[in-house]
Formats: structure tokens, sequence, C-alpha cells
């Protein structure tokens, strides 16, 4: 019996220490709700405070702006619908000046498209004028393998001989001898050519025939019944030169051809080159 009133007692004491822990655990539980309450009113006012001033600071910025663009209309005599409008104009003149742009830089590539085309064009030219450059060296190769050799009247093996105006022309650039052509008729006076004189007396234009005088050192040769592009010799002169006459045509009453002689006579005589007849 003795000891169920000190189990009470002592009971007793742990209840009331668990009662006090339980009140002070409440009391700083609602201590610091109570702060933690106050610090969330602090961050509440704060934004607003802050949201206050980022709205204050928007409004100033607009009403500034407001106000320069005010002023810049002013100070340029514009109004803001007159600001709207030149802008408006400006871009219609922009997409106006693209288009333009557009337009040239078309017009451009059909100039290089076309001036491609011109240059294509001459380089075909070009070519065209090389082929025809070549085809007319292989003519005058040609030719000159035409030159014939020939053994004159007087048994003596002939210069080349040319049988027509072209290849006359090319024995000339040789300059191996001088050249002088003539037409003589038949019937008239002998023609001076160089230090000589040739005349007609007879043709026979069926059969390429003629006969012909030459008159050298006082003395007239004749050149009986001779045949075109035949070489006809005779020597004249102090040093005893070869001239050679080849006629190369013979028509009805008259022939045409040409007389050669060396170089050195010429010089020695001091003749100009003869007039054709």
């Amino acid at each position: 019996m003795s000891e169920m009133p000190q189990n009470e007692g002592g009971s007793s004491i742990v209840r009331n220490i668990l009662m006090v822990l339980a009140g002070i655990y409440i009391i700083a539980s609602v201590i610091f709700v109570v702060q933690i309450f106050s610090r969330i009113d602090d961050l509440e006012r704060k934004q607003a405070a802050a949201q206050e001033e980022l709205a204050r600071k928007i409004a100033d910025s607009e009403s500034q702006t407001r106000a320069s663009t005010g002023v810049l209309a002013e100070q340029i005599g514009m109004t803001r619908q007159d600001l709207a409008k030149r802008a408006t104009a400006l871009q219609r003149k922009e997409k106006a000046m693209e288009t333009r742009l557009s337009a040239q830089e078309e017009q451009t590539k059909q100039q290089i498209r076309a001036v491609s085309g011109e240059v294509s064009g001459v380089r075909t030219d070009v070519v065209k004028v090389k082929d025809d450059v070549t085809a007319t060296r292989s003519d005058l190769e040609a030719t000159k393998a035409k030159l014939e050799h020939a053994i004159g009247d007087l048994n003596r093996a002939s210069e080349l001989i040319a049988t027509n105006h072209d290849e006359l022309e090319i024995l000339k650039h040789r300059g191996d001898r001088n050249y002088y052509e003539f037409t003589l008729k038949k019937g008239k006076d002998a023609t001076r050519l160089a230090t000589v004189g040739l005349q007609l007396k007879k043709t026979d234009a069926k059969k390429s025939k003629f006969t012909l005088y030459v008159l050298a050192d006082d003395k007239q040769i004749e050149k009986k019944d001779r045949t075109v592009n035949e070489p006809l010799q005779f020597y004249t002169g102090r040093e005893h030169n070869l001239f050679e006459v080849v006629v190369n045509t013979v028509d009805k009453n008259q022939i045409s051809g040409y007389l050669a002689t060396p170089k050195t006579v010429a010089a020695n005589t001091g003749l100009q080159q003869p007039r054709t007849n």
C-alpha cells in the first residue's frame, strides 16, 4: 500500500515535464509560424513595391517616348499621323526601289548573256578565219607547187615559170629576177620592155601558137610558131645576159605574158619598170 502513492507521484512529475515540453514546442511553433508569415508579408510588400516601381518606370519611359516623338515631330513640323504617312511612303519607295533593282539585275543578266553569245560568235568567226588562213596557205603552197620548171628554146634550163598572173606574183616576191608583164597586139610597132623590144607577127588561137619578133642589140630574132608557157630565151647586152619571154595566153589578135631578166639588168641600165600595153 505504501508503494502506490510513490508511483503516482513519479508519474505526475513525468506528466508535468511532458506538458511543459509540449507547451514549449507549441510556443516555439507559434513563434516560427508568426515569423514565417511576417517574412512572407515582407516579401509580398517588396514584390508589390517592385512591381509598382517597374510599372512607374514603364509609364515614365512611354511618356518620355511619346514626348520625344512629339518633340521630334514638332521639330520637323510633323504630327504622328504625318510620320506614319511618311513611313508608309518610304516603305513604298523602298519596295519600288527593290522592284527596279530586280528589273535592272535581270536586264544586266540578259545583257551579259547577249554579250556571251556575241563573244561565242566572235570566237566562231575567229576559228573560221583561222581555217580560211590555213586554206589560203594550203592554196598558196599548191600554187607554188604548180610553178613549172621548163627547158627553154635554147636548150637552157629555165627558172620557174608562171602560167598566170597569180603565179607571176609569186615569182616576183621571190626576188630572183625582174619581171615585166605585157600584152602585144598584132600589127602594132614593137613594144619596149627593159632593154629589148617585142613585136607580135602572127597568132593561131585554136592551136595556141604565135610568132614573135625580139629586137635586141640591133638584131631581130624570130620566135616562130611557139606555144603558150614555152620559155623563149635569148642573149643580149655586153654581159651576154639571158632573157626569157613566156606567153601565157594567145587570142585572135593578141598575146599576153611576161619578160624575165636578170636582176643586174635593171641596176646597170637604170631603166624603170615598163608600162603594160
